[in-house]
């Protein structure tokens, strides 16, 4: 099998273009992972090859248990992992490209910005080599270039100065890139993959990259690292449609391994909870903007059926689902379970990894609205564990609401304690 890593000296590089081409190239054979947390980028990545991309976080899992989600899932010809911010950005937690490509031996192309330099993006390259003296960057490709001159100049010093970096190829400037949301690119925005792709890699040395990705060598784990949970003999239901999207796959996977019966259910399409469900799971998403509102404000029958199945039975539902479970959001009305309003606000206000106390674990947050009124909470969401923090979970009987998104396999307790 073959493997690799996509990364760049920082966000909004153009690593995310450069993943989805090459995904959409090799989209036949191909298994998309993103390090970090991120929910956006894997979206964008299933839709382009059709094949459920995969989340590896070094903060939310040991290093064995990364190791046996990469096995586990790398059943393709070639896997391509897409890095998060910079190669060295999330040291600190334990999981940056460097830190995951490392682990699993995988190779790493490093995007390099060109315009307006040449030997200076050597220099740049040559801090990069040498911050760790066992980083995986065995190649480049040189972005926002505009002649082939300028690219050949590049490679020449790059070839100069080392001889372990394959430079690949180059991408020109000025190519058109895909809308925002405020919680990252937008999943509406598919239709220029296509065009996108081929201009991305129309100076792009296909086979060299096949030959960096054939340098990977995987590395054999056959324990399974994580806490075995016993089958639970209860029906889960999970809310899953475009605006409750943020769902690791794995999670998906994993709930499906320990209940009796899992089933799916598309709020947008106002589709009812069925009165022999036990538990309902709400994942993040989007239902605070005008635009994702309306396709939910409407669905009568589901907002029924989850608060009936609220009055004596299990919820619980991460960031919009949480949202949801409130009164409204800002002039917007939710089903009213928990008594909170939200107000969406300009900035963040969270966003990174968070540690739980009422939890014990740890997860991502990443939003943009709070709890406009002065309410008990039952969770501390701290960047350091133990340490000062703000209210960002509610509880109401069996109904618990979060802004933590968790790695559930991770937290089999969160599973024992929550859903059940």
């Amino acid at each position: 099998m073959k493997a690799l890593c996509v990364s760049a000296i920082a966000s909004n590089q153009g690593k995310t273009m450069l993943t989805m081409a090459l995904l959409h190239y090799f989209k036949k054979s191909v298994r998309p992972f993103k390090i970090g947390p991120d929910f956006i980028d894997p979206q964008f990545h299933s839709q382009i090859c059709q094949t459920p991309s995969i989340n590896l976080d070094l903060f939310m899992m040991n290093e064995e248990q990364i190791q046996w989600m990469f096995n586990k899932y790398s059943d393709k010809e070639i896997s391509i992992c897409e890095g998060v911010m910079g190669f060295y950005d999330g040291m600190d937690k334990g999981s940056s490209a460097y830190d995951v490509s490392k682990l699993l031996n995988i190779p790493s192309i490093l995007l390099l910005d060109g315009s307006s330099s040449y030997i200076t993006v050597s220099a740049v390259l040559k801090g990069l080599k040498t911050y760790k003296n066992d980083t995986t960057i065995q190649a480049v490709v040189l972005n926002k270039l505009s002649s082939v001159s300028h690219f050949e100049l590049i490679k020449e010093q790059i070839e100069k100065d080392f001889s372990d970096v394959k430079v690949l190829g180059w991408i020109k400037k000025g190519l058109p890139s895909l809308s925002d949301t405020h919680l990252g690119l937008d999943l509406k925005d598919l239709s220029k993959i296509k065009f996108i792709s081929k201009e991305v890699l129309q100076h792009i040395n296909l086979k060299l990259v096949e030959e960096v990705a054939s340098l990977y060598k995987a590395k054999e784990l056959t324990d399974y690292p994580f806490e075995r949970v016993k089958a639970i003999d209860k029906k889960l239901a999970i809310v899953n449609d475009e605006n409750f999207s943020f769902l690791y796959h794995d999670n998906r996977v994993f709930l499906q391994e320990i209940f009796k019966e899992v089933i799916f259910i598309n709020a947008i399409k106002d589709e009812t909870i069925p009165n022999d469900t036990d538990i309902v799971y709400i994942p993040g998403g989007y239902v605070e903007t005008q635009k994702n509102y309306d396709n939910i404000k409407e669905s009568i029958n589901f907002k029924a059926s989850l608060i009936n199945h609220a009055k004596n039975k299990s919820i619980y539902a991460e960031c919009a689902g949480l949202l949801y479970l409130g009164n409204k959001v800002d002039d917007k009305e939710m089903s009213g379970i928990l008594n909170l309003d939200f107000t969406l606000k300009d900035r963040f206000q969270r966003m990174g990894y968070y540690y739980s106390s009422e939890q014990k674990g740890k997860g991502h947050a990443f939003h943009y609205t709070n709890v406009s009124q002065e309410i008990a909470g039952v969770d501390i969401l701290s960047k350091k564990r133990g340490g000062e923090g703000t209210v960002g979970s509610w509880e109401k009987n069996k109904i618990f609401g979060t802004y933590l998104h968790s790695m559930f396999r991770s937290n089999t307790e969160l599973i024992q304690r929550k859903f059940l």
